[in-house]
């Protein structure tokens, strides 16, 4: 496992932070297809906190597209690097997920994060923040729609409605099990949304979460109490 230490000059206020925001989501590119779905390689992070202790760790775990079996993981434990406010998570989890990805043994392809893309207050989420920082194409699938409305989506797997901001869509409520409460998806970096849907529906086969995600929030949890034992 990884230790990480707070990177110098990493925002410490929330106007700081909202800056490199700002500063950062001109970078977004929201014009390319992304990788084909079922292809290559496909990384969930996750994070699991200790709030007691202020330690923060994260996990990376990166599944062969096609068959979904896990090819390599890595963790990373760190000091939380931001006090908790909506909309600046990002800032609390991305040093320490950043070096959950840099011990991977080998590139991680795109990479799915439990949160959100441009389906955020200020269009700039985890998987936009991440993606814009290490250049690799990521999306957002969230359990929960943040400050969004929707349509509740058709029964069947598969069917999905906007997820509106406004009439801006920012995302889609898709459904990714029949008759199940849907998720949120949302782009992040250099993926479309209609990729970005077909990608979760590739990593729902059994369950309403993304494979990535549960394995990565499975990993993360032991490797949370590993290092607080």
């Amino acid at each position: 496992m990884t230790t990480v230490r707070i990177p110098a000059g990493w925002p410490a206020t929330e106007d700081e932070a909202r800056a490199v925001q700002d500063e950062l989501r001109g970078r977004v590119i929201l014009d390319e297809p992304g990788p084909p779905p079922g292809t290559g390689r496909v990384t969930g992070v996750d994070v699991a906190y200790d709030d007691e202790r202020d330690v923060v760790v994260a996990a990376a775990v990166v599944l062969d597209a096609a068959t979904l079996d896990v090819v390599a993981e890595a963790t990373a434990v760190g000091e939380v690097s931001f006090p908790y406010v909506p909309g600046l998570l990002a800032f609390r989890e991305i040093p320490t997920v950043l070096a959950a990805l840099d011990a991977l043994p080998c590139p991680p392809g795109l990479i799915v994060c439990d949160g959100y893309g441009v389906a955020h207050p200020r269009r700039f989420g985890l998987a936009s923040h991440l993606g814009v920082l290490t250049g690799l194409p990521t999306i957002g699938v969230a359990k929960n729609p943040f400050t969004f409305t929707y349509e509740d989506p058709d029964a069947p797997r598969g069917s999905a409605a906007p997820l509106l901001a406004g009439a801006d869509e920012v995302g889609r409520a898709l459904r990714t099990q029949p008759g199940v409460k849907p998720v949120f998806v949302s782009v992040g970096h250099r993926v479309d949304l209609d990729h970005a849907c077909a990608h979760t529906l590739a990593l729902t086969p059994k369950y309403r979460i993304p494979e990535t995600t549960r394995r990565a929030d499975s990993l993360c949890r032991r490797a949370l109490k590993e290092a607080t034992a």
